[in-house]
């Protein structure tokens, strides 16, 4: 796995605990590689048939795949697997960052000011429900987990934990979902010059830094839900060299201007939140916009576009990893939920937005593997 790009508030793993999160890795490539592609075949071979017998028809849905695989023993081994090393992820980084931490904390600290990015926090902030209710993705304390006015453990755990879950895939700087959509704002809209950006649920920022690179002049913000998660965001983007400014609100209904920013954008966390926050984000999105501005919220594959088994398979995390809005979302008609939201139906669109790979951008047609964006115009 390629190694993570070093910063200052980077959890370091001694050798212990970077054998341990690598045996990890490596069930996961080997679940992903090996025992996935089985899914397929027993369904093909046993379960569809059987169905079929029963039924007089072929299954119509996600669903009522859903209620025959989920009964099989292979299917059953795989998804408890799949669980269990997404599980063993965050423990083994769990014990880096909790021996690390007053090297975290300190190092926090002192990178900021480095670039007069600043960092607003609310102490009377209050998590909304469907983030608070569970841990999305398993991670332990979720993105709002904050233990003393200093902590930056949720960050650190979410960092270097992403990273592994991803086998290094999205980037060395995590910055692969952020460049995807930059690539595609950058050709749909050539001559664009933004001076304001906003990036909702920014996590630790590895999206965020992408637009500063790519916009030097601009002013960017960056908006998020924890208070540990943004002051590491904070520190890791002055360590990098970027001037962001980040505070603690909710993309449902923040505190900025009307008409204040040329992009209102997110990096897939659209799925994460619920029905009536989405046309709440979205017209706060077209609120926030200049005239001309551009709303752009990409999120993952759809489903309704997927023949019946994929979709299943697709939705593994949204019944084992906590992302229980993530089904829902991905069939919603995004474009009609812009125009409840108030931008005009002739300015509200999805479009498919090509995988971005270090070098090259990549077009994987129609098979389900290109990610949606709902874009509008105010």
């Amino acid at each position: 796995m390629p190694k993570q790009h070093a910063h200052a508030v980077l959890v370091d793993t001694i050798h212990d605990e970077q054998s341990r999160q690598e045996y990890y890795m490596d069930v996961r490539r080997y679940l992903a590689g090996n025992v996935s592609p089985g899914n397929k075949t027993v369904y093909h071979n046993e379960v569809y048939p059987a169905f079929v017998k029963e039924n007089g028809r072929d299954p119509k849905d996600r669903h009522e795949v859903r209620k025959v695989m989920t009964k099989n023993s292979y299917y059953q081994m795989y998804s408890a697997m799949q669980r269990h090393t997404q599980e063993m992820t965050w423990d083994s980084v769990i014990d880096s960052v909790e021996r690390d931490l007053p090297r975290l904390k300190e190092n926090a600290k002192k990178v900021s000011g480095t670039t007069g990015g600043t960092l607003t926090l609310d102490p009377n902030f209050v998590v909304p429900h469907y983030l608070s209710y569970y841990d999305i993705h398993l991670q332990p304390g979720a993105y709002h987990m904050t233990h003393d006015d200093e902590d930056v453990s949720a960050g650190a755990l979410y960092d270097r934990g992403t990273y592994l879950y991803t086998l290094g895939n999205i980037g060395s700087k995590m910055d692969f979902l952020g460049r995807t959509l930059l690539e595609h704002y950058k050709k749909q809209y050539p001559d664009a010059r933004p001076k304001r950006i906003l990036d909702m649920g920014c996590t630790v920022g590895q999206s965020t830094t992408v637009w500063a690179e790519a916009f030097p002049d601009a002013e960017i913000h960056a908006i998020d839900v924890g208070e540990s998660l943004l002051r590491y965001a904070h520190a890791r983007a002055e360590d990098l060299g970027h001037k962001i400014h980040y505070s603690q609100q909710n993309a449902e209904s923040t505190n900025f201007d009307d008409g204040s920013f040329d992009i209102v954008l997110s990096h897939i966390i659209m799925h994460e939140t619920s029905t009536p926050a989405v046309v709440n984000i979205f017209a706060e999105s077209k609120r926030l916009l200049k005239g001309g501005g551009v709303m752009m919220h990409m999120d993952n594959p759809r489903l309704k576009e997927l023949p019946p088994l994929e979709a299943f398979l697709a939705e593994w995390e949204v019944h084992n990893n906590n992302e229980k809005f993530g089904g829902t979302y991905r069939e919603m008609d995004l474009g009609a939920e812009a125009v409840k939201a108030g931008f005009s139906a002739k300015n509200a669109r999805m479009e498919m937005v090509n995988v971005y790979m270090p070098g090259k951008v990549m077009n994987y047609g129609t098979n389900g593997l290109r990610f949606p964006a709902c874009v509008a115009e105010k």
